[in-house]
């Protein structure tokens, strides 16, 4: 069966977004013993992908040339030998790390997580990386219950939004760090934005809070962050760490951020002041418990489904602007999540 040419985007070498090319490929991937061939209808982007771009995610240990893409959404194109319980047309989604920045793929059958039926692929797929490390955080490494508090921080951002919606969901009180251009989005996600260029989070929440503090902080910025966020805490409460952003902007030296890691780990465990500590990543999250990952996945695409979330999909871009979009991750300038919609144009 003759098919016209597909297209993938290939990181050629480690560093800036001029390395992302688009490259166009004769024959459709045939899925193996076990697997299927996906039809990739939008990937996801974001600071992580930035991050594999420039070589420093640890859990990469491929070496360009390879696809970018930690999470997509699709539907059954083709099935291997093997496989049940899956029809061609059946809406799939996966945390891939690499390998989503394309219009076709093959992937394990076991690695797919399914979706109800007539999901905006654009919201879908914000669901996989975004929404489930926002809902993770807030219910499998915190117990909070309604009527307590967060800080977000980035909280303009795709994960930072996701925080914001899903705490409101869960009626918590949520205050958020960004810039000023973004705090009308973030009070329109039920926050109260925190100019952290102009103001001292610290002061300020602590002051929001008759000196309390916050039940929750979730923190993405970094070692020196970490330890403003921490005083942030009230009797009890937690601070979750999940990336070091200022490490990748030169913003902070390595050796700060390890420093911040002996705190985060080590050090502020052992103090008897009732506050908690941990650092959340998601791959490896997911190798340790895949059976909750796949729930957790499966419960966002249902409260998408029932109407619930309203995901922030900031634009939706052809595949072929990949690097384009990575250009304006690299300087902040995306409120939420840009959408590579695999087939446009």
């Amino acid at each position: 069966m003759e098919h016209q040419p597909w297209k993938r985007i290939e990181l050629k070498a480690f560093g800036g977004p001029e390395e992302l090319h688009t490259v166009l490929q004769a024959e459709l991937p045939e899925p193996g013993p076990g697997e299927v061939r996906v039809k990739v209808l939008t990937a996801g982007t974001g600071f992580t992908d930035t991050i594999i771009r420039q070589g420093q995610y640890v859990d990469v240990k491929d070496k360009p040339p390879f696809v970018l893409g930690y999470d997509w959404f699709g539907v059954v194109d083709a099935i291997g030998e093997g496989v049940s319980g899956f029809v061609p047309g059946d809406p799939v989604a996966d945390m891939s790390v690499i390998g989503g920045y394309t219009q076709y793929l093959c992937v394990a059958a076991d690695r797919l997580v399914k979706a109800p039926a007539g999901l905006d692929p654009a919201a879908a797929v914000c669901m996989i990386l975004s929404y489930t490390t926002a809902y993770q955080m807030l219910t499998r490494e915190c117990t909070l219950k309604p009527g307590d508090s967060i800080l977000v921080h980035a909280a303009g951002g795709a994960v930072g939004t996701a925080l914001l919606e899903l705490g409101s969901e869960m009626g918590l009180k949520v205050y958020g760090t960004a810039s000023s251009a973004k705090h009308p989005l973030l009070t329109e996600l039920g926050a109260e934005p925190i100019d952290y260029r102009n103001e001292d989070f610290v002061d300020v929440l602590m002051r929001k809070t008759d000196g309390r503090g916050v039940d929750a902080v979730f923190d993405t910025i970094g070692g020196k962050n970490w330890s403003r966020s921490y005083r942030c805490l009230a009797f009890g409460g937690k601070l979750v760490a999940f990336g070091a952003l200022q490490v990748t902007t030169g913003e902070e030296r390595v050796p700060a951020l390890l420093w911040g890691f002996a705190k985060l780990l080590v050090l502020w465990r052992i103090l008897p002041d009732g506050r908690k500590t941990s650092f959340y990543n998601i791959h490896t999250r997911r190798q340790k418990h895949p059976e909750e990952f796949k729930a957790d996945v499966e419960t966002l695409f249902s409260m998408l489904a029932a109407g619930r979330l309203s995901p922030v999909v900031a634009q939706r871009r052809p595949l072929e602007d990949a690097a384009a979009v990575h250009r304006e991750i690299d300087v902040g300038a995306i409120a939420g999540k840009v959408v590579l919609d695999c087939w446009a144009g």
